[in-house]
């Protein structure tokens, strides 16, 4: 379980930049600088400091020294590099090791200590212990100095002050009070947050903002505290790799979070301004606009944080590539569908309650969704059409007119004499005229021509009104005025001959 867990550890957290293609494959990992202090911090956490002591240069030892003083100076440098601030990410994952240090080709810094005014430098150094086979390991000349740096270790007056149960006994590798700080750092930082939240939930309404963050911020503050608290309660190297990526990675999605949060403050003020009929805005495009920006808030934080560590984002961008164009050419519809909805959302030839002729059809618009357009027709049904198919469709939007035309045609008797349609043309453009709610052209009644059975007069003039029910009640009133004009002109409306005929035989006696 233990190799599992550090095994786990080792994945997860070591890593600061992008490794170079190897052309050796040691067997116990010493082709780079950061692997082989990985690998010699693992054997020794596991108490295999016979292996530990194959990542030091000890050929300038005697054998029979280096088999006694090996594994002291395993657990000489195990202790330099966990009990002090010692950063493993810092040492480069090249097999050529870092050439911008200033050292030289073959060599890189491993840590330096002061002791008693004097700063002591530990080196890793490239040697080919077999031809052609280089391996990384501390030189000669640092193993030498670990003795001396090792006196930098040595129990705080705190550590002194404690049970030296809380000191000697170790969880992965790092004092137990050490855990038990960073653990009540965490629960005693969440605690304040979470009442520095609940009292901005109840302050004014400029304070409303930060309350609407809270989950996030007190992430990013606890992350933040536990970072800090790390500095007087550090763990071991490998695990506080480890917790420093976590929290590095944790205060990043809280960042992201609170842009989230910010996004959604934006989105609730700029619902409230928006027209009601411009429901399918705020219900529909608006929350996904929303959930589109917050997921690509969390995937820039995360893949801008694994890009600082070193790691190469470019094939997890192809990734995502391929993946979305599998997505796409699976969903081919829904996404004709969505880019429509958006379309008539953006376009806006109707809005949500409008009166529209679509196709042959008319309805009432309820609902203009992401994939589907709802409406209501005269006879109280609901049908439901997909908006790749309703943007594609000519559509008339009978709501937005801002006049109603009123162009009836009333088919005179063709015994109609001369004198009784002029008194009649004279009538019907009285009518219009009087009327304040019709609005009339410079000919707003003409007689069109003569029709099989009937003498055509036209009136052509605009109902003033949006309201269709006004206008039915206007025109209703014009049309009685108007059949009154013909009658009081001693003439009438024309029946068609072929009624004429059928009446007349009708009328025959048998």
């Amino acid at each position: 379980m233990r190799r599992i867990l550090i095994g786990f550890l080792l994945a997860s957290a070591i890593g600061a930049q992008t490794p170079a293609p190897q052309t050796n494959r040691d067997a116990l990992g010493r082709t780079t600088p950061q692997s082989a202090i990985v690998h010699f911090l693992e054997a020794c956490h596991t108490r295999d400091y016979r292996k530990a002591t194959l990542y030091l240069d000890l050929r300038k030892m005697p054998a029979a020294q280096r088999a006694q003083e090996g594994p002291n100076l395993v657990r000489q440098l195990e202790d330099l590099l966990d009990d002090t601030p010692f950063d493993i990410t810092t040492l480069s994952r090249d097999p050529a090791g870092d050439q911008s240090d200033g050292l030289g080709g073959g060599m890189e810094r491993l840590a330096s200590f002061e002791v008693q005014g004097k700063t002591l430098q530990l080196q890793m150094e490239r040697v080919e212990l077999m031809p052609g086979d280089p391996v990384w390991l501390v030189s000669p000349e640092s193993v030498a100095l670990i003795p001396e740096a090792h006196q930098v270790v040595e129990e705080t007056p705190f550590e002194k002050e404690l049970p030296q149960a809380l000191v000697t006994f170790e969880i992965l590798d790092t004092p137990v009070w050490r855990w038990i700080v960073l653990i009540l750092a965490g629960g005693i930082l969440w605690f304040i947050t979470g009442l520095v939240a609940r009292a901005l939930g109840r302050s004014p309404r400029r304070l409303s903002a930060l309350w609407a963050m809270g989950a996030p911020l007190r992430v990013c503050v606890t992350a933040a505290g536990l970072r800090a608290a790390m500095e007087f309660a550090p763990p071991a190297t490998l695990a506080r790799a480890f917790l420093e990526r976590m929290l590095v990675l944790i205060f990043v999605l809280g960042a992201a979070g609170m842009g989230g949060a910010a996004l959604d403050l934006a989105g609730d003020r700029w619902r409230s301004r928006l027209d009601p009929r411009m429901q399918a805005v705020s219900f529909s495009v608006l929350p996904l606009v929303l959930q589109i920006s917050k997921l690509s808030l969390y995937v820039i934080a995360i893949l801008g944080t694994f890009g600082a560590w070193g790691y190469n984002t470019s094939t997890i961008l192809a990734g995502l590539g391929v993946g979305g164009l599998a997505v796409a050419l699976a969903a081919q519809k829904t996404i004709e569908n969505l880019f429509g909805g958006i379309s008539v959302i953006g376009d806006r030839p109707v809005l949500v309650g409008d009166v529209c002729r679509f196709g042959d059809r008319t309805g009432t618009v309820m609902h203009i969704g992401l994939r589907s357009t709802r409406l209501r027709t005269p006879d109280r049904t609901i049908v439901s059409v997909p908006n790749a198919q309703f943007s594609a469709m000519a559509l008339e939007n009978i709501s937005g007119r801002d006049k109603i035309w009123f162009h009836p045609t009333l088919n005179l008797r063709r015994d109609t004499t001369s004198e009784q349609m002029l008194e009649v043309l004279s009538s019907f453009r009285d009518i219009l005229t009087r009327q304040p709610k019709v609005e009339t052209g410079k000919i707003p009644v003409r007689f069109i021509g003569v029709g099989t059975y009937s003498l055509d007069v036209e009136a052509d003039a605009y109902v003033m009104t949006s309201d269709y029910d006004e206008f039915l009640e206007i025109r209703q009133k014009l049309l009685i005025e108007m059949l009154k004009a013909v009658e009081k002109a001693g003439t009438a409306l024309a029946v068609p001959l072929q009624e004429n005929f059928e009446l007349s035989r009708a009328a025959r006696p048998a």
